[in-house]
């Protein structure tokens, strides 16, 4: 006969599985948040992070600065600004506990009436996260103020949330993890000052459970103090990424506490270690112990089906208020490697931890992984599992078009499934740690990745950037970073800065260097570092700092300095050499300007590929920066120096911000494609070289030029092939095989006349492919067409949706600039629309846009908890409308 203790011990038992998961939480804190800009009137209290230095704007219209006199400012601003209560908060970071800092009494801040419970907010903007404040904004269109995009992303604001917190929690802890918050956050609680984090573009957590009212509400306050001139990007600002309430056990493992390496990988196995950082918020000691069970992962990077392989990870006694590190060794037969595509498949495995104490389960914790090899030196370059890989790669700046710096996983997916079309198999972080998502979406894809943390160090690059807190923070967003990103097979490389100016002060710049990587060193000894140098040379100090030397531009030549291949490679032998940012190619989609140089590469000047007057660039693809060069010329010096291993382009996407050569406009000219998502034709060029079996031919420019009738029109072609004859209304313009170093065919004296150009090209002596260019008649209709027939219907799935202007016979019409209204019907609703044109000042949350050279795109969303089919319907006077549909799933 059973007694009842054992018939409670025996449910017990079965509710353990259940109580592994009850004892961790994770909570997406999205929806309904109240926001408005600007602190209170009458303030009474400084809720400055620092003293900063005040900001000027010089005759000129760029940025001057000047710090205020001490004296000036401890009589103005005394001891009241917040730095000494948010510094502790980065405490977890610094590995010498003699340089963690100690809180000061009392709670700053904590009468504002932002803060409190009771205040009224209820003419406060209600809105989701992730939220971009200046996106929907007006732009500037005058002033100095291009270099940051001309939208108002400086400024103070607020966020207010209610978290019902119930009872049941009271012995957990209760923790806030923000992905990424645009800038110098400041956090509240029930009126009580929690804490903070300046730099903008981490993640980062603060320990609620002291201010937690259980069991009842809890008033969420964040402030953030995003500086003018402090990027030289659109930086965004707000609560730009995620947000998330973790609740926990007292006794868990800790933020970013799990790390999987695998040491030994062979076909027939795979070693796995685990290094589980278990932290005790008790007030009493425990003794607790940790397995983990490793799982196949699903295309969605899910674990699915059962273990494949279990291991202990031993047991250890851990003191009150104290952490400890527990150590576990698996073994994988047969182990499915990760590796870029096309050669490999990034297949990835999840480890399930699972951490109890006196055998009842009170954490467990998935780690997401893949099993490779990497190795890197100068005679191989980059080998992934024993294959060569040449690196293919670009450069992205973290903004989504129009819809700003608020991260969302279908633009950032969208972009990469651009990318990867074009023969991307590598991207570089620029220049800051990415949202954590971009990189899931990296290990799942396939892409190997760079990540970077600074743009700067001690020395400025504008008035109000990272330097300023450089010397209180490099070290905590430095390892926050290797934490939380060191377990993505994806990433390959840590980059400890870019283009610093460090690289101009000898040794004094060398010795930030070593002190960098010796903290990547401490936190994962398993891979290469690097700095992205466009001044350094082989003889200076900084180079002999790092493990990879990553140089920008000066591989093919930066102005009057040769090119740099040779003698880093000569210098560094045994080091890996890439260019970490080649070419700044810069054009605009669809505008060619004549005449056409005759060189492959050239700076951009009036008449040479510029238009001031209009700040457009020729879309031939022949001009760059003033510091940069042609894809053309980056390829052969490629070429010519074979050890060198790839390249990382500037940039894959035009982005906000830095319109190169042309401030007054609100967005780049560097990507590959635009700002909508539209490649330009360089994606062509650097197609043909990237996917050398892809059979296509592209030619530029398009066929419709009314009034230049018998003047010269060059043609260019972008193809894989190696011969290429090219017909004009049926004539023969000559017939080229490719010559050495070359990378495009043109024909420089074609006279333009209306009708047909078509191009035949032909590989190996065989039949390769074809295409035709017409001359089209006048707008008369619009084709839309969305990139997915279905999305989610959880608000925030998006559907992108491109409207082309056609002629009378359905072909695109290269030049119109018709204006486009967008209207939605059904569950969904417009967010956001654009054209490409960095010129174009219309807010993005216009409902109607000009077409830029015949596209226009329009991004929709369904509403939360809707289904049905969405109708995105796109007008223009006098032509026919377009219509396209979207299932909501």
């Amino acid at each position: 006969m059973f007694t009842r203790s054992v018939v409670v011990a025996f449910l017990l038992s079965l509710l353990l599985p259940m109580a592994a998961h009850a004892q961790r939480d994770r909570i997406r804190i999205s929806d309904d948040w109240r926001f408005t800009k600007g602190d209170p009137d009458g303030l009474k209290v400084d809720l400055r992070y620092d003293v900063r230095p005040t900001v000027q704007a010089t005759a000129d219209g760029k940025a001057a600065d000047a710090q205020p006199d001490a004296a000036v400012a401890a009589r103005e601003f005394g001891a009241s600004v917040l730095k000494a209560w948010i510094l502790p908060s980065g405490n977890a970071f610094i590995a010498d506990p003699a340089r963690r800092h100690v809180r000061p009494a009392g709670d700053p801040g904590g009468d504002v009436p932002y803060v409190l419970p009771g205040f009224d907010d209820s003419t406060w903007q209600r809105l989701s996260l992730p939220h971009d404040w200046a996106i929907a904004e007006p732009f500037l269109e005058t002033g100095p103020y291009g270099g940051m995009g001309r939208l108002p992303s400086w400024g103070i604001g607020w966020y207010r949330k209610n978290l019902a917190i119930p009872a049941s929690d009271r012995n957990r802890s209760i923790f806030l993890d923000v992905d990424g918050a645009m800038a110098y956050a400041t956090v509240w609680l029930n009126g009580r000052l929690v804490g903070g984090w300046p730099y903008g573009y981490n993640g980062w957590r603060l320990d609620l459970t002291p201010y937690v009212a259980f069991g009842g509400k809890n008033q969420l306050a964040i402030r953030l103090d995003n500086p003018p001139e402090s990027a030289r990007w659109y930086p965004g600002g707000g609560l730009y990424r995620d947000v998330w309430l973790v609740k926990t056990n007292r006794i868990h493992v800790a933020q970013w506490g799990s790390t999987v390496t695998t040491p030994q990988v062979s076909a027939a196995e795979a070693a796995v270690a685990q290094r589980l950082r278990v932290a005790n918020d008790a007030s009493v000691p425990a003794t607790v112990d940790a397995t983990t069970e490793i799982y196949v992962a699903g295309p969605d990077g899910k674990r699915a089906g059962r273990p494949v392989t279990r291991f202990a990870l031993g047991s250890a006694r851990i003191a009150p208020g104290e952490t400890a590190t527990l150590d576990g060794l698996g073994r994988l037969a047969n182990p499915r490697l990760w590796g870029p595509p096309p050669a490999q498949r990034p297949n990835l495995y999840v480890a399930v931890s699972t951490l109890r104490r006196e055998g009842r389960v009170i954490d467990t914790y998935e780690t997401p992984f893949g099993v490779r090899t990497i190795l890197m030196d100068g005679r191989q370059g980059l080998v992934v599992n024993g294959e060569k890989v040449k690196i293919q790669g670009v450069n992205n700046h973290h903004d989504l078009g129009a819809l700003g710096a608020a991260f969302n996983l279908r633009a950032a997916e969208r972009q990469l499934e651009i990318m990867r079309d074009m023969g991307v198999n590598a991207l570089r972080m620029s220049h800051n740690p990415p949202a954590p998502e971009l990189l899931d979406l990296a290990d799942r894809m396939g892409f190997v990745v760079i990540d970077e943390v600074f743009d700067s160090w001690e020395r400025k690059k504008t008035p109000l950037d990272f330097h300023l807190i450089f010397k209180d923070w490099g070290e905590q967003d430095l390892r926050a970073m290797l934490r939380r990103d060191r377990n993505h097979p994806s990433v390959i490389m840590w980059s400890i800065g870019n283009e610093v100016g460090e690289q101009y002060t000898g040794e004094e710049g060398a010795q930030i260097a070593r002190r960098l990587v010796s903290i990547v060193r401490e936190e994962d000894p398993t891979r290469q570092t690097t700095t992205s140098m466009n001044y350094a040379r082989p003889e200076m100090p900084l180079p002999t700092t790092i493990d990879a030397i990553g140089i920008n531009y000066q591989g093919a030549g930066v102005r009057s300095l040769p090119p740099q291949y040779r003698p880093f490679a000569e210098k560094f032998p045994d080091k890996i050499l890439f260019e970490s940012e080649s070419a700044s190619t810069l054009s605009s989609r669809g505008e060619y300007l004549f005449p056409v140089s005759g060189s492959i590469s050239g700076p951009v000047r009036p008449g040479s590929g510029g238009d001031p007057a209009r700040q457009q660039v020729s879309a031939y693809e022949l001009h760059a920066a003033d510091f940069g060069s042609s894809p053309d010329r980056e390829f052969a010096a490629m070429d010519q120096n074979p050890s060198v291993a790839g390249e990382f382009v500037w940039t894959g996407f035009d982005y906000l911000g830095e319109p190169t050569p042309y401030y007054g406009a609100r967005s780049s000219y560097s990507g590959i494609v635009d700002l909508a998502g539209f490649p330009k034709d360089r994606f062509w060029l650097y197609q043909s070289r990237w996917r050398p079996d892809l059979k296509f031919a592209h030619i530029l420019p398009h066929w419709t030029w009314p009034g230049r009738e018998g003047q010269v029109t060059p043609v260019h072609v972008f193809t894989s092939a190696d011969e290429a004859e090219l017909f004009v209304n049926g004539k023969s313009q000559g017939k080229q095989k490719r010559a050495p170093f070359a990378y495009r065919f043109r024909w420089d004296y074609v006279v333009y006349e209306p009708g047909e150009v078509k191009v035949v090209t032909w590989k190996g002596g065989q039949p390769w492919a074809t295409q035709t260019v017409a001359t089209t008649g006048s707008a008369a209709a619009l084709a839309a067409g969305a990139d997915r027939a279905q999305i989610t219907g959880d608000g925030r799935d998006l559907a992108f949706v491109t409207v082309r202007v056609l002629d009378a016979e359905g072909r695109l019409a290269p030049r119109a600039a018709n204006p486009v209204r967008f209207s939605v019907t059904g569950p969904g609703e417009l967010v956001a629309t654009d054209n490409g044109d960095p010129t174009s000042f219309v807010p993005f949350g216009s409902a109607t846009r000009p077409a830029f050279n015949g596209l226009a795109l329009a991004i929709v969303r369904a509403r939360p908890g809707r289904k049905g089919t969405i109708t995105v319907r796109a007008e223009s006077d006098g032509l026919v409308a377009g219509i396209a549909e979207v299932v909501v799933r």
